[in-house]
C-alpha cells in the first residue's frame, strides 16, 4: 500500500492506493507502480514530479518512507474492467537510474535468472558477446559477491554492480582461459525469442 499525505494551510489530503510493483532499496525508491481513480493517481503522478516522501507499506507489514528522487519519470494509462463504469488509471513512476539502467555500472532487474540477465546486461552495457557465455560470466559475478537483493513487491528484484570494463575483462579472461569460445561462424548473435506470456510466467514464479 503506498500512502501520501499533503498538509497545506487549510486542509489535509490523505491518498491511499495498491501497489503491485515496487522496486527500491533502502529510501530510494526505483519502481512505483500503482493503480486508483484519475484524482488519485493526478495526485501522485504530481507528488512524484515534486520529489515527495510516500509512504509504503510491504505485505509482510514492514512500513518504509520512500522517494523517487530527482528527474523521475511518470508513465500514465487506463484499464478497462466490464464491472466498472469508467476505467482504472494505472501509474508507473520510474527514478532517474531506473530510467538509464545500467549507465553507471549498476543494472536493476526484476528477477534473476541467468540468461534473462545476461540479456539485459549484454543490452544495457553496449556489450559484444553471445547467450552460451551467460554461465560463465554471471558465475564470475556470483562469486565477486556483485548481486544484491532489493526490495520488492510482486517481484524479486536485484541489483548487479558491474561496469562495461569489468565484464569486458572477464570475458577476455574467459576467452583466454578457452572456457569461452567465439562461434563458429560470423554473422548475427541469435538470442532466444521468450514471449510476454513467458517472461511474465517465470516472473511470477520467483515473485
Amino acid at each position: 500500500m503506498l500512502e501520501y499525505t499533503r498538509m497545506t494551510e487549510k486542509t489535509s489530503t490523505r491518498i491511499r492506493l495498491r501497489v503491485d510493483r515496487y522496486v527500491g532499496e533502502d529510501e530510494q525508491a526505483h519502481l512505483i507502480s500503482v493503480f486508483g481513480n484519475d484524482a488519485d493517481v493526478g495526485a501522485i503522478t504530481a507528488a512524484v514530479h515534486e520529489k515527495a516522501t510516500f509512504t509504503l507499506t510491504f505485505p509482510d507489514g514492514e512500513v518504509k518512507e520512500v522517494s523517487l528522487g530527482e528527474h523521475a519519470s511518470c508513465y500514465k494509462g487506463a484499464v478497462s474492467l466490464p464491472d466498472r463504469k469508467h476505467p482504472v488509471r494505472h501509474l508507473v513512476a520510474v527514478s532517474e537510474e531506473l530510467y538509464t539502467n545500467g549507465g553507471v555500472g549498476r543494472t536493476i532487474l526484476l528477477g534473476y535468472q541467468r540468461d534473462q540477465a545476461w540479456a539485459t546486461l549484454v543490452s544495457f552495457l553496449g556489450l559484444p558477446a553471445e547467450p552460451s557465455w551467460a554461465e560463465h560470466v554471471l558465475g564470475v559475478v556470483e562469486a565477486e559477491e556483485r548481486i544484491k537483493a532489493l526490495d520488492g513487491i510482486g517481484c524479486q528484484p536485484v541489483l548487479i554492480s558491474a561496469t562495461t570494463e569489468e565484464v569486458l575483462g572477464w570475458i577476455g579472461d574467459g576467452l583466454k582461459s578457452q572456457v569461452l569460445s567465439f562461434p563458429e561462424k560470423n554473422g548475427p548473435i541469435i538470442w532466444p525469442n521468450r514471449s510476454w506470456q513467458q517472461v511474465i510466467s517465470a516472473e511470477l514464479l520467483n515473485g
